[in-house]
């Protein structure tokens, strides 16, 4: 077990490491940020001048290494364009979209489930195929697409939900939430339904394929002969062999709900870090983007290892697959 935790706790190190590299490096293309920090009346002394100070005039992997060495500090440097501390924006803006990703991952679970083993035990009915549909057309819309549509219906001809921002958030020390009064509720139903859209048909369409497959297996089969009940069956057996994949899966989209809800939080202008990476790409805020893109990284290597240990706790044909390469060697 320690063997398999230090094995990816290397591989987690090489990612974020590479992902650092290839970031800092494509970000020296976005533009010149001194330039949009003075504008295009500025002299050129004093672009060298702000160029020297901010670290610029140094070499490619000077910068990059003193970016690595100040983020194993948990240190990502000065905003270029705000002047604050790179951290502190990012813890600022942290909770709102972790909160927006875990309220629509959790609709997305406890939707999608249900919906897959009705469309799985219902397979060819009426109700079955109009699930069926309603999943392809969440598949195949775009996710601002679904989040203007929201907006258009709900914000502008009904008039019952707010259109953007967070509403009232309360502190506790650092963290800030919404999800304590009435106007953050109101506020994070939009742009988390339209996150969900795509992550419950996704779900909804794995668990339905899953479970079909199950129940052709010999198992099951056993299952019937021995006079067990549909119920005892499909939600005591079947179900439960459903759901090891989709631990995979709902642990991945987790990490992409956090990555890429750039695009949802712009159209609802909600104050977290994908509309903060956007506002900094417009202002070659190098610092922002690398450490919003070092984080992401942080965030999907950690729910990968999570995923992974929790794989090797309920299929123990990795542990004896683990046990058995030891015993080879």
């Amino acid at each position: 077990m320690l063997a398999f935790v230090v094995q990816r706790l290397i591989q987690a190190i090489m990612v974020m490491v590479s992902v650092a590299f290839i970031a800092f490096l494509l970000f020296q293309y976005v533009g010149d940020p001194v330039l949009f920090m003075l504008g295009q009346d500025a002299t050129a002394d004093q672009i060298d001048a702000l160029r020297k100070d901010l670290g610029l005039d140094q070499p490619f992997i000077v910068q990059f290494g003193h970016f690595l060495l100040n983020a194993v500090q948990g240190e990502f440097g000065i905003s270029l364009r705000q002047g604050a501390k790179v951290s502190q924006l990012i813890a600022d803006r942290f909770p709102a979209t972790l909160e927006l990703a875990v309220i629509a991952a959790g609709m997305a679970l406890l939707l999608g489930i249900p919906m897959g083993v009705y469309a799985a035990l219902k397979r060819g009915t009426l109700s079955s195929q109009l699930l069926m549909t309603f999943s392809l057309l969440g598949v195949s819309l775009p996710t601002f697409l679904i989040g203007i549509l929201l907006i258009l219906f709900f914000a502008v001809l009904l008039g019952w939900l707010p259109s953007f921002g967070r509403g009232d958030v309360v502190k506790i020390g650092w963290w800030s939430t919404g999800l304590l009064t009435a106007k953050g509720w109101q506020h994070i139903v939009l742009p988390a339904l339209t996150l969900t859209v795509f992550q419950l048909t996704l779900i909804m369409r794995l668990v339905r394929a899953e479970m079909l497959e199950v129940l052709r297996t010999d198992y099951i089969k056993f299952a019937r002969a021995r006079g067990l009940s549909n119920r005892a069956i499909h939600f005591g057996h079947a179900l439960k062999n459903t759901l090891v994949p989709v631990l995979t899966i709902t642990g991945l989209q987790l990490g992409g709900l956090i990555a890429f809800a750039i695009i949802t939080e712009t159209v609802f202008q909600w104050p977290g870090m994908g509309l903060l990476f956007i506002q900094s790409v417009g202002a070659a805020d190098i610092p922002v983007m690398a450490a919003y893109l070092m984080l992401i990284a942080l965030v999907f290597v950690t729910i990968n290892l999570v995923v992974d240990l929790l794989y090797y706790a309920v299929d123990p044909r990795i542990r004896s697959g683990l046990g058995a390469a030891r015993g080879g060697h």
